[in-house]
């Protein structure tokens, strides 16, 4: 049974005060409803909001009208309510990859030796068993956005929020993580919610996609995606999955010429 947490944003407004600018519209009347165990992407031009809305999810912030309803239910159980991977794996230098990882559970109180167990089973879970006494300093970038993930992981979150996780990385390696993702989201079964700039890996990785407007950001386009679940890379080059992108394609267009 999957483990992940129902949520919704509900007529959400956010905005902000900016110096050069005044006052910053970020969010303007976002509903959004996603279903315990289902993985959506959220695209838009920059400064859309779309990390202002992951930041609210996330409890980071308030909004200054609207609610965001069902996380509540995220804190019961075991495990953590939420985790959250940035673009910047953000490891401590002085740390191995195991002890980068138990980290959250050293906050969290844990004892030493559930620590250890957790940390282990999180680092094999994301392929770097091998590389577990490794330092940050000796793995590549792709090595340490996995420590991020699996440090994310180690916690069991209900919902999992990522905010460009593989943006600055070489695209073999982004496609390798996202296969990667997409697996351990299935064994899981949690709660995804995943920021990106790439219609690509929107579609590849998202059962549905969010498209957001241009400041202040709207919802556009609010689509399932009608692709398989069980997901290669021989889909790219499939005609299924170019209509999709040029869905999310039209939907961007308009969004970025919207008022």
């Amino acid at each position: 049974m999957g483990r992940g947490v129902a949520f919704a944003l509900e007529g959400v407004h956010r905005s902000f005060r900016s110096d050069a600018e005044g006052e910053v519209r970020a969010l303007a009347g976002i509903d959004l409803a996603v279903a315990a165990g289902s993985f959506v992407a959220l695209l838009g031009p920059s400064g859309c909001g779309k990390s202002t809305l992951l930041r609210l999810v996330a409890g980071l912030d308030r909004p200054d009208r609207g609610v965001v309803r069902g996380l509540e239910a995220a804190a019961t159980g075991d495990g953590a309510p939420l985790a959250m991977v940035f673009q910047d794996a953000e490891l401590l230098p002085w740390r191995d990859v195991l002890a980068n990882v138990a980290l959250p559970l050293e906050l969290l109180g844990r004892p030493a030796a559930e620590r250890a167990r957790v940390a282990e089973e999180a680092v094999a879970q994301v392929g770097l068993a091998d590389a577990r006494r490794r330092h940050p300093g000796e793995l590549s970038g792709g090595m340490r956005m996995r420590v991020s993930l699996a440090r994310a992981l180690a916690t069991r979150p209900r919902l999992l929020l990522l905010d460009e996780p593989f943006a600055a990385l070489d695209e073999l390696t982004r496609m390798a993580l996202d296969d990667q993702l997409r697996r351990l989201w299935r064994e899981a079964g949690i709660t995804v919610l995943f920021v990106t700039h790439s219609i690509a890996e929107a579609a590849y990785l998202a059962e549905r996609v969010v498209v957001l407007s241009r400041r202040p950001g709207r919802v556009v386009l609010d689509h399932t995606l009608a692709l398989p679940v069980e997901r290669t890379h021989e889909l790219r080059a499939e005609a299924a999955f170019a209509r999709e992108l040029g869905v999310l394609q039209d939907a961007l267009r308009r969004g970025a010429a919207s008022a």
